[in-house]
């Protein structure tokens, strides 16, 4: 089956950076278009950044120039790089792979932003 080990979250002070982690098994990565979103209390779960199997990148207006997704499809991993993070950032990350209707999700990890 599906999984998806989120890893790399935590507390980070206003300006800092996280590079966040999802390790996919039991699937064939190349082919599956990854995202990255986060959930804040209350709020909705929000896309923050995808990339198709063939590494083209999209990004949400709210991270847009300040994150970075990557994926290295010899180790099963997609990564999101964050930079000059903001108290507003704070979420739970989640991964998900997508591939027509097939979408599964990791565990999530709370990212905290605050001095």
């Amino acid at each position: 089956q599906v999984q998806l080990v989120v890893s790399g979250g935590g507390l980070v002070q206003p300006g800092g950076s996280l590079r966040l982690s999802c390790a996919a098994s039991g699937i064939i990565f190349s082919i599956y278009h990854m995202g990255w979103y986060r959930q804040a209390p209350g709020k909705q779960r929000k896309l923050l950044a995808r990339i198709t199997s063939g590494g083209t990148a999209n990004y949400a207006d709210s991270v847009k120039g300040r994150s970075t997704i990557s994926r290295d499809d010899a180790k099963n991993t997609v990564y999101m790089q964050m930079d000059s993070l903001r108290p507003e950032d704070t979420a739970v990350y989640y991964c998900n792979a997508a591939l027509g209707a097939i979408s599964a999700w990791g565990q999530g990890t709370q990212v905290t932003v605050s001095a």
